[in-house]
This record gives C-alpha cells, structure tokens and sequence, in this order.
C-alpha cells in the first residue's frame, strides 16, 4: 500500500482525494446533530455561499501538511496488518491532535470572520474530527491500495 504523501504526488490522484475528502467533510457535516451540528452546518453553509469551492482549495492547500500527519498511522497500521479503520479509531484522538495542530497554526494567522469562526468551532473540533475517522480510513484506503 502506498502511503497518502506518495498518492498525492500524482496530479490526477491528488485531485481524486480532494474530491473525495470534500465528500468526506460535507458527509460529516450532514450527520451533525445539536446544537454544535447546527453551529457547524452554519458555518460551513456560510463559507460554500460566500466562497464556493474554498473547502476543495483549502483541503488542496493543506493536503501535504495533512499527509504528512496521517501517514505515521497509516502506515503503522498497514504494518499491523489489520484493518486500518481499526486503527484510526482507537488512535482516533492523537490523529484528530495532530490534524487540528496545523489548522490551529494557519488559524492563528487568520483574522476577522475566519479567524472568529474558527475560533468558536474549535473547542469541539477535536471530538468531530475523531468521528470522522472511520470516513478518513475509508478514503484512504480507497485510494492508497
């Protein structure tokens, strides 16, 4: 299995995982109930309305700091031979840790509406990015066999 940062190197392959991590993310979105889910839905509706495409370009952005985070778990769980998505779930929370490290640092640089928004979703940014790892798993297993 290739790791996510050789995947990515391909132009074509990388414009596949960004599609498919837009999925990923409006997927995760739609499941989100509550009051957080509502803040969240807003939020992301808000940004699709004002800057249609801004999540596949910022997903592009980020996409080798993000590789580069993922792959030591990737990658020690394909050498375990199991199922990675087993893997990404019971290591769930130092994935979503090392993810948000660098949304945090691009945060920090960030000012006015972003910077707000970000600010108001992240206390909770870590329990939804742990839900999301079974969807992660997928998507990288999709495209890193």
């Amino acid at each position: 299995m290739a790791s996510l940062k050789d995947v990515i190197s391909d132009p074509n392959k990388r414009k596949k995982v960004v599609d498919d991590g837009v999925t990923v993310i409006e997927a995760e979105v739609s499941d989100k109930g509550g009051l957080s889910g509502l803040a969240i839905k807003a939020a992301y509706g808000t940004v699709k309305r004002i800057k249609p495409g801004f999540v596949g370009g910022a997903l592009n952005h980020l996409l080798d700091d993000f590789a580069g985070k993922v792959d030591p778990f990737w990658n020690a769980a394909v050498e375990k031979g199991g199922d990675p998505a087993t893997t990404f779930v019971s290591q769930g929370a130092n994935i979503a840790e090392a993810l948000l490290s660098i949304t945090d640092a691009r945060a920090r640089a960030a000012v006015g509406p972003v910077r707000k928004t970000y600010d108001q979703l992240r206390p909770q940014a870590s329990k939804h990015v742990v839900e999301a790892m079974p969807r992660l798993a997928g998507l990288l297993k999709k495209h890193a066999v």
